[in-house]
């Protein structure tokens, strides 16, 4: 590699430092440098996220914590390429995205990223199993083969019979699972989690949130959580806190 500073410059948006590179080690799954978001409106500056910079390694489960209004959900938003950062980086599989035409980012988060709202968001015109299909039908994947993943997914997290209900007759848990199933049918690095628990019971949380870690476990793939859920917190291997925009503690356990 090109050790000069305008080298290093030139690739930082294509692939990862040196460090991270060395012994053959993965980029991380998300990394940011120095990462601000300012919301202006009229006179008023409202600094949701300040000049926050950590790494989440493949396959970690972290919840992002902290009080409204502390900016784990804009964190989540800028690191999903949902909202452009006011100033700073930010990479997702080793890719800056921060700068990325708009184009090239929905491919990156087709292919690469896959979201769970808290309103579930699924599309009340479709069918459960249209729903959690959508982002293979969005890669041009065969509708034999939709259907199969799909299936087996359904199964596999427990609402296997429920492919042709519409939204509007699931239970919140349930919609939720199409959520889930929908995130992560095409096998994404980062699943991006925001409150995913805040509408569903305790029974519910924790059974949404043994499937996710199973998922996490099984197939290797990275969680980030926006999160009040201290069901999720006690879960999570790593939790990072917010308060005004920064983060103030970032503690692991094994």
């Amino acid at each position: 590699m090109n050790e000069s500073t305008a080298g290093s410059e030139r690739s930082a948006s294509r692939s990862v430092t040196a460090s991270e590179v060395r012994d053959g080690a993965q980029p991380a799954a998300v990394k940011t440098k120095d990462l601000w978001k300012v919301f202006e409106h009229d006179d008023i500056k409202v600094e949701a996220v300040r000049g926050i910079t950590f790494r989440i390694d493949p396959g970690e489960f972290v919840v992002l914590a902290g009080p409204s209004g502390s900016g784990k959900t804009t964190l989540l938003n800028l690191i999903g390429g949902l909202t452009r950062p006011t100033g700073g980086q930010v990479w997702v599989d080793g890719r800056e995205i921060g700068s990325m035409p708009d184009r090239e980012l929905a491919e990156l988060r087709l292919e690469r990223v896959g979201f769970v709202f808290q309103a579930y968001n699924l599309l009340p015109v479709l069918t459960a199993l249209e729903n959690a299909e959508f982002t293979l039908l969005l890669r041009g994947v065969p509708q034999a083969e939709r259907r199969r993943r799909v299936e087996m997914l359904f199964e596999r997290i427990g609402i296997a019979g429920l492919e042709d209900r519409l939204p509007g007759k699931l239970s919140g848990g349930q919609q939720q699972r199409v959520a889930v199933a929908r995130a992560v049918v095409g096998e994404p690095a980062l699943v991006l989690a925001d409150e995913p628990t805040a509408n569903l019971d305790t029974a519910t949380s924790a059974s949404l949130i043994d499937l996710m870690a199973e998922l996490n476990r099984e197939l290797g793939t990275t969680f980030v959580f926006a999160t009040h859920d201290p069901l999720l917190m006690e879960r999570a291997r790593r939790n990072v806190r917010l308060v005004d925009g920064s983060i103030v503690a970032d503690e692991r356990r094994d």
